[in-house]
């Protein structure tokens, strides 16, 4: 009895076409690192574009991956961006050190996050006006998850406005570093940037 031969395997663009043959399967991607590429794509043209004009196949593009498997983790695009706007997992990493660091520990992260991820847990909210209505989600979602979960961190007198000043000043690094890439700071190390800059944030924190 002759042996039942498969066919090769074929591989797809992300405009579904045919590709050619390929001898071996690529190994497969983690889905969360999937979902992490998604979400920084979809960040990164929100950065640039209103919602309404970012497509899922430009997401998908950027991503390196199929619009299908983008349905697959988030259901749909108003999902997808429902999921961007939030900071609420970006603030939890934020927060994620004792009081008496965590001014380090902020200063870290936002550079660390653009210089190794390309992604930053709060300067999204710099590009809310391109998003019309939907920049007042942003905003709302800014202020309870990032400004006031801060404040409720916070000893001592007015530390709403503490809270807001702190991440004010964070979002000036993030701006310089990150969107007018200032040649200095882009030159120094993270450590040379975090021991200068960090004081200046705790001061906001533990007055």
């Amino acid at each position: 009895m002759s042996a039942v031969r498969t066919p090769p395997t074929t591989d797809t663009g992300t405009d579904g076409t045919d590709t050619g043959p390929t001898p071996a399967a690529p190994p497969r991607r983690d889905a969360e690192q999937t979902k992490a590429a998604i979400l920084r794509a979809a960040r990164h043209l929100l950065a640039r574009h209103s919602q309404a004009d970012i497509t899922l196949k430009a997401v998908a593009e950027r991503a390196g991956v199929s619009p299908p498997l983008i349905l697959k983790y988030f259901g749909n695009k108003d999902a997808l961006f429902t999921r961007v706007m939030s900071f609420d997992q970006d603030a939890e990493a934020l927060l994620d050190a004792p009081l008496d660091g965590l001014g380090r520990h902020m200063v870290r992260l936002l550079l660390t996050g653009q210089s190794e991820r390309g992604v930053d847990p709060v300067l999204r909210i710099v590009f809310a006006p391109l998003q019309g209505d939907r920049g007042d989600i942003m905003r709302a979602n800014f202020r309870t998850q990032v400004s006031e979960r801060l404040a409720a961190r916070l000893t001592g007198p007015d530390p709403g406005l503490r809270a807001e000043l702190a991440v004010g000043t964070l979002l000036g690094l993030g701006v310089m570093y990150g969107i007018a890439r200032g040649t200095h700071l882009r030159e120094a190390t993270i450590d040379d940037i975090v021991d200068r800059y960090a004081p200046t944030v705790q001061a906001l924190l533990t007055p």
